[in-house]
C-alpha cells in the first residue's frame, strides 16, 4: 500500500546551487530540530542525527520496537521541510513496481505510459521496510545509491534532494525479512530510539491528549534552502589528517570483524562528519566530528562471528585504539 501526497517535482538540473553561509545552516538545523521536538519528546540526539543525515545527503534506518515514535519522527522531519513527501507501507505482498512505478498501456493512445511510484518524492518514508521480501526491498538499491530508477530499460532521475527514512520492526523475526546487506550499507545512519524516561513519557502524554501535535506542525524551511544547505555541507573542508583518521578507523573494523565497513561506509562517515561540523557552526571537520557520528554510521555495516561482540563494540574499540595523528 502506498500513500503519496502529490506528484513529485522534476529532478533539478546538474548546476551547483549557491551554498548558504555556515552560520545560516547551523541555525537552520536548530530550527528543524526544535520544530520536530514539538512532536517528539526526548530523543534529542536521534533528532539531530536525522537532520544532519538529510543535510549530509544520506538515508536513515530507524530500528526499534513498535510504538516508540519511529514513524512519527520520520513524518515530523518531512513536515518540517516544504517538499514532496510519500509513504510506502511495506507488506509481504508489496511488489517492486509498487515502489518504483510501472508502465501501463493506454488504450486511447495505444502506447505505454509510465506511472511513477512513491519513490519519486523528496523524502520517502519506508514504513516497516523489513516486512516486505528482499526482492521488493532491493527495489530501493538503485534509488538510494544513484538517485535514479530504471524500469523496463528506461532510467529516470529522482527529485533532488532525495532521502529515504525507513523504519524497521525489531521484534517479530518470524514475520519479517532480513534486509539485504547491500541495502543496509546504503543507509548513512542506523538509529535506535528506545523507551522514554518517565518524565518524558508523562510530557508526551500531555501533548498528545486531544489533538496530536503532528496535526498542527508546519514547515520551517523549503526545498531550495535544503538544497543550498546540502551544498554548504558538501563544501565543508576535510583535511588530510582527518581523512587518514577515518581510513584507519575503517581499516580497524576490517581487521577485527568478519566484515568491516566498506569504502562507501568511509565516505558516509566523512559526509556525516561534515554535516555535524556545519551544524556546530564550523566549515571544517575535526576528529571529534568523526568520533561523534562513528557509532551510528559504522556499527550497522559490520558483521562479527562472535555473538558477544556486535558492530557497535567493534566501533567502540576502534575509537579507543586508533589514535588521531
Amino acid at each position: 500500500m502506498t500513500n503519496t501526497n502529490t506528484t513529485a517535482r522534476p529532478a533539478s538540473d546538474h548546476s551547483s546551487p549557491n551554498p548558504l553561509p555556515v552560520d545560516t545552516v547551523s541555525t537552520l538545523s536548530e530550527e528543524i530540530h526544535d520544530n520536530i521536538s514539538r512532536v517528539i519528546v526526548g530523543h534529542d540526539e536521534a533528532i539531530s542525527h536525522v537532520v544532519t543525515a538529510i543535510l549530509g545527503r544520506g538515508h536513515v534506518l530507524l530500528d526499534d520496537v513498535p510504538g516508540v515514535g519511529k514513524t512519527m519522527l520520520a513524518r515530523s522531519i518531512a513536515t518540517s521541510v516544504d517538499c514532496e513527501f510519500s509513504r510506502v507501507q511495506f507488506t509481504p505482498d508489496l511488489l517492486p513496481t509498487d515502489v518504483t512505478g510501472v508502465n501501463v498501456f493506454n488504450q486511447k493512445t495505444r502506447e505505454f505510459e509510465f506511472r511513477p511510484g512513491p519513490v519519486f518524492a523528496n523524502i520517502v518514508l519506508g514504513d516497516e521496510i523489513n516486512r516486505a521480501p528482499p526482492k521488493t526491498q532491493s527495489s530501493l538499491l538503485e534509488a538510494m545509491e544513484e538517485g535514479q530508477v530504471t524500469v523496463d530499460g528506461t532510467t529516470r532521475q529522482l527529485p533532488n534532494p532525495f532521502t529515504v527514512i525507513a523504519t524497521q520492526n525489531a521484534v517479530e523475526p518470524n514475520r519479517t525479512y532480513d534486509l539485504p546487506f547491500a541495502e543496509v550499507d546504503r543507509f548513512m545512519k542506523k538509529l535506535h530510539l528506545g523507551y522514554p524516561d518517565p518524565d518524558e513519557e508523562s510530557e508526551m502524554l500531555g501533548r498528545t491528549v486531544g489533538q496530536h501535535p503532528i496535526d498542527s506542525l508546519e514547515a520551517v524551511t523549503d526545498l531550495e534552502t535544503i538544497v543550498r544547505a546540502r551544498e554548504t555541507v558538501a563544501n565543508a573542508t576535510v583535511e588530510a589528517p582527518v581523512r587518514e583518521y577515518a581510513t584507519r578507523l575503517a581499516g580497524y573494523t576490517r581487521e577485527h570483524a568478519h566484515i568491516g565497513i566498506s569504502p562507501r561506509g568511509t565516505i558516509s562517515l566523512l559526509q556525516a562528519a561534515q554535516a555535524h561540523a556545519v551544524s556546530q557552526g564550523r566549515g571544517y571537520v575535526v576528529p571529534d566530528d568523526v568520533k561523534h557520528v562513528a557509532p551510528v554510521v559504522m556499527s550497522h555495516r559490520i558483521k562479527t562471528t562472535d555473538r558477544e561482540r556486535d558492530g557497535r563494540s567493534v566501533v567502540e574499540d576502534a575509537l579507543e585504539s586508533v589514535s588521531v595523528e
